[in-house]
């Protein structure tokens, strides 16, 4: 596993792309902070900017390096949740501006995936997390649904959990308002 996160590594620190597998489908992803890379996945999925997509952090904590406000009970509803949950924050921060929804908001999934959490963790920022899919299409549930355009069009395929033939599902999402209280969007 190791090579496989270091040959991402590369490709991320460069504003590269990269097709690699998560904790819930296969996503196409890149640098959450630089504009140029967010770019490129948004052309690669042939997908209108004003749609925002999610980022992943390995840790909870970092989540308030992201979003200007972080109520106290995120912690323990990440912790207590039994699948992956992504949430969506209002008042992004310090994330590339062609990320950010037009309302402000980001959302976020702290990954449970040992690949991901480790990339993420030796990267030391965000990165972006968008099924691996052309825009208006289903999201394809393993590795051998994904078209072959998509393969060809980031820089790097994470050669790894491409056998898993098991259909991947994605998060429960929650969203939170202005006033720190939630809403589910998606169980």
């Amino acid at each position: 596993m190791i090579n496989h996160i270091d040959k991402s590594l590369q490709i991320l620190k460069k504003g590269g792309t990269i097709l690699y597998p998560t904790d819930t489908v296969w996503g196409i992803g890149c640098d959450a902070t630089s504009s140029k890379a967010v770019a490129k996945v948004y052309t690669i999925k042939s997908r209108s900017e004003t749609k925002s997509m999610i980022i992943l952090l390995n840790d909870a904590e970092k989540i308030k390096d992201y979003v200007k406000e972080y109520p106290k009970y995120v912690t323990d509803l990440i912790e207590s949740y039994n699948k992956p949950l992504t949430i969506v924050f209002p008042g992004a921060r310090n994330l590339a501006k062609n990320l950010i929804a037009e309302d402000g908001s980001i959302a976020i999934r702290i990954v449970k995936h040992d690949f991901c959490s480790q990339l993420i963790a030796k990267f030391g920022k965000p990165i972006v997390s968008t099924s691996a899919n052309i825009s208006g299409s289903p999201a394809p549930a393993a590795f051998r649904d994904i078209s072959d355009y998509i393969k060809k069009k980031v820089d790097l395929v994470v050669d790894m959990d491409q056998n898993i033939i098991t259909p991947a599902r994605p998060s429960s999402i929650i969203k939170i308002d202005s006033n720190g209280s939630y809403s589910v969007i998606r169980l």
